[in-house]
């Protein structure tokens, strides 16, 4: 075996020169991801998800009920006034209400988006926010002699309380689309024609078209109704977010959509009108409104 030191020193040389090399070949590599980063970085995606819902975002939108008075709106007093921030409907058996509304007299919006939170409290509570709606007499509503026949004098007395409540408030009457809104969650979320042939046009978990001449059609299904029932919460806040842009009408609850319809039938369509908080029901209720914006689209 030759001896170390007998190596030639430029064999040794140029092992150590290799081994150098090497070395450095070896630190290119790994680190020239690192430097091509930072050379040029990634183009930032086109694809990206939109921001979360934020219904307390009110850039671009208007207050159109001040927290502390009723100043822009108009109903039968004996119902409407402010508490702790909120426009307050109450009705008891004592002092019933009847159906009846307290409207914005700020304008007659057109294409919009309307935020509101709605508490509902007392097993029979109903109401809603009335939209695009029209001032109207109330219709005399007949009862067929057979079914009147069968109802009982106390809904027969029931009924002709309502029918001189509904004179009495006549000057608050309304007609028009309206985002439905019940204690028992029965109709919250869908979109209803008050004071219409139409009735129940989009039912929550639907979006619906309509027609002239033609019976509404369901277009597509939002989800199932039970599941979207379970979104609403009874006796608490729920955030309500309205938009009505041109044949198209959404009605969302709690970040959800309810309801959709697109309607293109010129007999009943609106394309603007009044907005308005409606209160019905029997028995002792309450429904409470705050945080009420609106935002005009073009």
């Amino acid at each position: 075996m030759p001896n170390r030191s007998s190596i030639p020193w430029r064999l040794k040389a140029g092992a150590c020169l290799g081994s150098a090399m090497l070395s450095v070949a070896l630190v290119a590599v790994f680190a020239a991801p690192h430097i091509s980063a930072q050379q040029k970085p990634a183009a930032p995606s086109r694809f990206v998800q939109p921001e979360p819902i934020d219904f307390n975002d009110h850039d671009g939108w208007t207050q159109i009920f001040d927290g502390k008075t009723l100043n822009g709106w108009d109903g039968p007093p004996e119902v409407w006034h402010v508490e702790d921030g909120a426009i307050v409907g109450e009705s008891s058996s004592e002092h019933p209400s009847g159906t009846t509304n307290i409207i914005w007299r700020g304008g007659e919006p057109a294409n919009f988006m309307l935020k509101v939170e709605m508490k509902l409290e007392g097993s029979g509570a109903n109401g809603g926010i009335q939209y695009r709606s029209l001032n109207v007499p109330p219709r005399h509503r007949e009862i067929p002699a057979e079914a009147l026949a069968r109802i009982t004098d106390e809904q027969k007395q029931r009924m002709q309380q309502n029918e001189q409540l509904l004179q009495k408030h006549a000057k608050w009457n309304l007609k028009g689309y309206q985002a439905d809104f019940d204690y028992n969650n029965r109709y919250t979320g869908q979109l209803y024609e008050q004071d219409s042939d139409r009735g129940i046009i989009a039912w929550r978990g639907q979006m619906v078209a309509t027609e002239p001449g033609k019976k509404p059609r369901l277009l597509a299904t939002l989800g199932n109704p039970d599941d979207l029932k379970s979104l609403i919460k009874p006796g608490e806040w729920n955030q309500v977010e309205i938009i009505a842009d041109g044949h198209t009408l959404i009605h969302i609850v709690n970040g959800q959509v309810m309801a959709t319809l697109v309607d293109t039938d010129p007999k009943y369509y609106q394309a603007k009108g009044l907005i308005a908080l409606e209160i019905e029901g029997p028995g002792n209720l309450k429904i409470s409104h705050r945080n009420v914006w609106l935002k005009k689209l073009p």
